[in-house]
């Protein structure tokens, strides 16, 4: 087999992640986008660990060894990821990504309490 079909498909995969990184609002879907980013490198690792493995006899496997690693990586990032949006969940009512960064950024001067006293003087 060529290496030209695993490259092209990773970068497909690659780019499909890229997109749902970049468009996506939902937290989870995000890290679902980040997953298929690393499935994509984690192809071409091993695509060109066998491509490489032909020209030599003696190989230590070392694309396949990087991909275990990888799997581990992102298997951690995964776990605390998804405690992180259950906890910003739990908290804020949303996992909307603009909706989180909007309240990440403040009110610039206003003090903490100070725009839960504008909320009760816009209500009252």
């Amino acid at each position: 087999m060529h290496l030209v079909y695993p490259a092209v498909l990773s970068a497909l995969l690659f780019c499909t992640g890229l997109y749902g990184v970049l468009a996506r609002r939902n937290a989870i879907l995000v890290l679902m986008s980040v997953e298929l980013m690393l499935n994509a490198v984690n192809l071409n690792l091993v695509a060109f660990d066998v491509w490489l493995s032909r020209a030599a006899r003696d190989t230590l496997h070392s694309g396949q060894a990087l991909t275990l690693f990888t799997i581990t990586v992102a298997a951690a990032e995964i776990g605390i990821g998804l405690a992180i949006v259950l906890a910003v969940y739990r908290n804020r009512g949303t996992s909307d990504i603009d909706k989180l960064r909007d309240t990440a950024e403040g009110r610039g001067d206003a003090e903490p309490g100070a725009v839960e006293a504008q909320k009760t003087e816009a209500t009252a």
